[in-house]
């Protein structure tokens, strides 16, 4: 029996850094265990508009869905058309995103970018990204202030259905407690696993990892014992204690 254990040990090791050495294949383990655990995540059956995409995910930083979501549609309600943000306060924006947080820096942040675009283009319109390679459409979107590698690949993913997959701070974690990475921030995990995406699953990939940090995979104390990964997580600190488990099923960028 010991020679068996030892012989099954040095097999999972194996395992483990042949998947360290093809994170490709590796992506496409995680994503289909997280596809049996969480199911495939819907999706609109129209893909937003650019510049609609930029904006949520803008609302988006540093506060939950829901309230996101709120001032989302604060703004579309006052503003029905993004042309119409043209000449105003920007302090008029801050008024009506206020429950996302960061109203002052969001509400800079979307003015700026409409102004940019309605002087390049005679309206706000982000359009022409679409014809853009990926990298290339992520150098131009960041040169907006207060728009990071996040913010503009969740335009690529969530508006374009590009094989991109952006990293936020669930992504990052999960990322390097189950050992695909060993990266120290989410711009570094997002330019290591976007090397070579596997094509069609982004999507899925994304937004099932963002469930398991919001869920299972949590910050502190995580749920180990629910965990679809936990047989192919290298985390030293896991938690088996039974615990409640969070709700973080609602996604604001499948609901622009």
């Amino acid at each position: 029996m010991a020679a068996l254990g030892s012989s099954l040990s040095e097999f999972l090791l194996l395992l483990f850094l042949y998947f360290m050495k093809n994170p490709k294949k590796k992506i496409i383990s995680i994503n289909d265990k997280l596809r049996e655990h969480f199911g495939v995540p819907p999706r609109a059956e129209k893909l937003p508009d650019p510049l609609d995409l930029l904006i949520a995910t803008i609302l988006s930083q540093n506060t939950n869905d829901n309230n996101s979501y709120k001032a989302y549609q604060n703004l579309r309600k006052k503003y029905s058309k993004w042309e119409k943000l043209v000449g105003v306060d920007v302090k008029e924006i801050e008024n009506e995103i206020r429950v996302a947080g960061l109203a002052k820096q969001k509400a800079a942040s979307i003015k700026n970018v409409i102004d940019f675009l309605s002087e390049k283009n005679k309206t706000p319109s982000l359009d022409f990204v679409r014809d853009l390679k990926s990298n290339e459409a992520l150098e131009v979107m960041t040169k907006f202030p207060g728009v990071g590698i996040k913010t503009a690949s969740c335009v690529l993913l969530f508006s374009l259905d590009r094989d991109v997959c952006p990293v936020d701070t669930h992504v990052h974690r999960t990322l390097n407690r189950i050992g695909l990475v060993k990266t120290s921030s989410p711009e570094k995990t997002f330019l290591e696993i976007n090397k070579d995406f596997p094509h069609g699953i982004a999507h899925q990939f994304h937004t099932n990892l963002i469930r398991l940090g919001r869920e299972i995979c949590t910050a502190k104390s995580p749920h180990c014992s629910a965990c679809p990964l936990v047989k192919m997580c290298a985390y030293p600190e896991k938690n088996f204690e039974s615990k409640k488990k969070r709700n973080g099923s609602f996604m604001l960028l499948d609901s622009v």
